[in-house]
C-alpha cells in the first residue's frame, strides 16, 4: 500500500500519512466492504484514490524538494550496498522505476496503474476520471515516451 502511494505522489512522508489515511478510513467505513472484492484490492483502491485527491490538492508545487533528493540518493547508495541488489534485474528494475518518475504526472499515474499496479484501461480510466479513450492514448504515449527516455539514456551511457 505504501509503495502504491509513494509511486504516485513521489515523497514518502505524504505517502506514510495517505496510507494511515486509508487505513483509517478502510476501519471506519468497513461496514460498507461488500466483498465483491478481495479486502486487499478494496484497499488499495482506497489508497490509490486517496493518493490522487492528494496529488490534486497539493499539485502547485512542481519542484523537488532537495531534502527529498538528499534523502533518495542516500537510499540509493545503501540499497547498491547489499549483495542482492546488485543483481542486474534489479538494478534494471528501479531504472525503469526512476524513468517513470520523470513522466509527466498524467503519464506517470497511467503507466505505475497500468504497468506495475495491473489495473486495465477500464480502471485506470475511472480512477483517473477521464474516458476510457482517452486512457488508451495516455497509455500509449507514456509508453511512446517512456521509450525515447530509454533511447537517449542508452545513447548517453
Amino acid at each position: 500500500m505504501y509503495n502504491t502511494s509513494l509511486r504516485i505522489v513521489k515523497d514518502s512522508f505524504e505517502a506514510e500519512d495517505i496510507m494511515q489515511e486509508a487505513f483509517l478510513s478502510a476501519f471506519t467505513k468497513l461496514d460498507t466492504y461488500k466483498g465483491e472484492v478481495a479486502f486487499g484490492a478494496w484497499l488499495k483502491r482506497i489508497v490509490i484514490n486517496n493518493s490522487l485527491t492528494h496529488l490534486k490538492v497539493n499539485n502547485r508545487f512542481t519542484e523537488v524538494k532537495l531534502e527529498v533528493v538528499e534523502r533518495n540518493l542516500s537510499t540509493d547508495e545503501e540499497e547498491y550496498s547489499s549483495k542482492e541488489a546488485m543483481d542486474y534485474s534489479v538494478i534494471r528494475a528501479k531504472e525503469i522505476v526512476d524513468v517513470i518518475g520523470k513522466l509527466k504526472d498524467n503519464y506517470r499515474m497511467a503507466l505505475t496503474l497500468n504497468l506495475i499496479e495491473g489495473y486495465d484501461n477500464e480502471e485506470i480510466a475511472s480512477i483517473m476520471n477521464i474516458s476510457n479513450e482517452n486512457c488508451r492514448t495516455t497509455i500509449s504515449r507514456a509508453k511512446s515516451k517512456l521509450r525515447k527516455l530509454f533511447s537517449e539514456m542508452t545513447v548517453i551511457n
